[in-house]
């Protein structure tokens, strides 16, 4: 089809869809209150996965659930303090309408007590209870994973007597919703993202001591680096001279294992391809200029010895206990800097150590992502992962249940996933660049909190940057020439000033609950800007400021803005910078048309995004610069 053939038959599509919508029939949100629903059947927010499954089964968290008039599904809150962060959110209104009705737990069924954490525990669930006639108790001992709790109770009598034991006012919902809310804005995630780089700034200077540590043993011809360490007095250094050492070590004290890695030289431990070569069992070790080669394939170890009663402990026996080049188990404070790794399995596993620092270390994993594991594992082990390469493998970082880890200034290139979060909140990736991905560049998973991912370079991956969870800052991206370049899964989040071009989908917007704001951001020359399946209409703009969307045309007065808004998921909006003819057909009267009805009917509201303020240039003209395209030619005088 020749190009003006395709704008004929878009212009016709758009009158087709005009002609189709007048019919559309109005639900009538006037009808009879709709009874509550099973809470497993509502559209959850509010509860990270680890906090779900980590719960035991008679905590009984408050939840509240609300049918609005505007949205199809039925939202369900974990915390009344939930719904109330997303009701005081920007257009909230504008995006669910009015609530026609809302329940909340119901405590005075039940027989209710505090845990040592806060928690209320109950006997069994209580059912729900209109929030316009419930007693809600505020300021209590009463908590969720999320902090305060305010829980609801159908009797005053009830939350009187919880009050006397366990403090708090009683108060009427109108109350409850006049109580301030505080809700992270884009200076405060960018604030906090400044913080965990000066906190990561500062655990990796702790570790300079660690370096200098004054040469106590340096390993003679024909003895065993196993020998050195254990004659070697604390805080000081084995030196391991350029060779070949063929041996397996265990480093149990407070000492620096050496090689002149860092100088040029070239000392290799090979373990002879049976189990992890090197495994450190004491705080405040370093393992600093070496190479490490020949670890076992061992990748699961089902004879492991774990806590079966944990939640995740299926996940740690399947990947918290193989083989690796260096492994970390129960120690604090270790250093592993310019280490240069061959394996068949983990090039470095930490697990249940905190405050740890891997740096400048090269991990060349296997050909085959299926045939390896991970290059840096870490469970429950947060600390700082920067400065290192990873080729191959399965994984090139995967953390799990690492809350606050740190992983910037890589290269990751080849595997499946460049950076895999499993149940980690407050993490932050930074500064990577990743290529060559199998599934995933960066990939988020088990809905997690106040993900930071800032300032990444993501290409040639089938998926990009895929978040999940919630309150999650993704800004100064670069995704180009992906399949897909960027998915906002997590909700309540901010995406912002990321440039999108050349990706066959620029954005997927698959999150159920559209409550992100998502400003600033660049599309160009991607097949498809960006695309939804489910949910209902998402506005891509706020404080009359959108984003850049090539193909988005009109007359600009202030020279930021264009007057006339954009629908990426619109038929005739998405196409428009694959076709010539662009002014033309925006300025076509049928495009008004759609646009007059976009918003109101709500055959046109499901599944689509509306940018209201489009920009007329890109924002970030020097990250357009890194993805190859020349931002002088996406000025407001070429696009209006």
């Amino acid at each position: 089809m020749n190009e003006r053939s395709q704008l004929v038959t878009i212009t016709l599509l758009a009158v087709v869809l005009v002609a189709g919508a007048v019919g559309l029939f109005l639900i009538d949100a006037g009808s009879s209150q709709p009874e509550p629903v099973r809470f497993d059947d509502t559209v959850t927010m509010g509860l990270t996965l680890e906090d779900e499954r980590a719960l035991p089964d008679d905590v009984d968290l408050p939840r509240v659930q609300v049918f609005y008039s505007q949205y199809e599904y039925v939202v369900g809150y974990y915390g009344i303090e939930a719904f109330t962060a997303t009701r005081a959110q920007d257009g909230h209104e504008q995006l669910f309408g009015y609530p026609l009705a809302l329940y909340v737990t119901d405590y005075s069924a039940t027989d209710l007590e505090l845990d040592e954490d806060g928690y209320p525990r109950t006997d069994g669930f209580g059912g729900w209870v209109d929030a316009t006639d419930a007693h809600f108790v505020v300021d209590s001992e009463a908590r969720t994973p999320a902090g305060e709790a305010t829980l609801s109770f159908a009797n005053r009598e009830d939350a009187d007597a919880f009050t006397a034991e366990y403090g708090g006012t009683v108060v009427d919902w109108e109350t409850v919703l006049e109580r301030p809310v505080t809700r992270d804005d884009a200076e405060t995630a960018r604030d906090r993202v400044d913080g965990q780089h000066a906190e990561a700034d500062q655990l990796v200077e702790s570790m300079v001591p660690l370096r200098d540590r004054p040469v106590s043993v340096t390993v003679d011809e024909g003895q065993t680096i196993q020998k050195a360490v254990d004659d070697a007095p604390d805080e000081t250094t084995v030196f391991v001279p350029n060779g070949t050492y063929e041996e397996r070590v265990v480093i149990d004290r407070p000492i620096t294992l050496a090689g002149p890695g860092a100088d040029g030289g070239n000392a290799t431990i090979d373990g002879g391809g049976n189990g992890s070569v090197i495994t450190v069992e004491h705080d405040d070790v370093a393992v600093v200029g070496l190479e490490v080669t020949g670890t076992g394939d061992t990748l699961t170890d089902r004879d492991a010895a774990i806590d079966a009663d944990e939640w995740d402990a299926n996940v740690e026996q399947g990947y918290g206990h193989g083989d690796a080049a260096v492994r970390v188990i129960n120690s604090s404070g270790v250093l592993v800097e310019d280490v240069t790794i061959e394996t068949r399995a983990n090039g470095i596993l930490v697990r249940d150590s905190p405050d740890n620092v891997v740096r400048n270390v090269t991990v060349y994993g296997s050909e085959e992502w299926i045939d390896g594991f991970m290059g840096v594992m870490t469970m429950r082990s947060p600390g700082v992962i920067e400065e290192s390469t990873f080729y191959g493998g399965r994984d090139n970082v995967y953390t799990h249940r690492s809350d606050g880890v740190v992983i910037r200034n890589n290269g990751m290139y080849g595997g499946r996933f460049g950076v895999h979060i499993m149940h980690a909140s407050d993490t932050l990736l930074a500064d990577n660049v990743v290529r060559e991905q199998e599934l995933a560049g960066l990939m988020v998973m088990t809905a997690p909190q106040r993900t930071a991912i800032v300032d990444n370079d993501v290409r040639h991956t089938p998926g990009g940057i895929r978040t999940s969870g919630s309150d999650s800052y993704v800004a100064r991206n670069v995704l180009a020439e992906n399949e897909l370049g960027l998915t906002t899964n997590a909700e309540t989040s901010i995406y912002e000033d990321n440039v999108i071009v050349d990706n066959e989908v620029g954005v997927r917007a698959a999150a159920l609950v559209p409550s992100n704001r998502v400003v600033g951001n660049t599309f160009i020359g991607n097949d498809v800007h960006a695309e939804t399946a489910i949910g209902s209409l998402r506005f891509w703009s706020y404080d009359d400021r959108g984003n850049y969307w090539e193909g988005a045309v009109g007359s600009s007065e202030d020279s930021v803005t264009l007057e006339r808004s954009y629908t990426p998921t619109d038929p005739v909006d998405r196409s428009l910078h694959r076709v010539d003819g662009t002014p033309t057909l925006t300025r076509a009267p049928v495009r008004d048309a759609i646009a007059g009805l976009q918003g109101t009917v709500p055959g046109m509201r499901g599944g689509s995004i509306v940018d209201q303020h489009p920009l007329c240039e890109p924002p970030q003209p020097e990250l357009l610069e890194a993805a190859g395209v020349d931002p002088d030619r996406y000025t407001c005088e070429a696009q209006t």
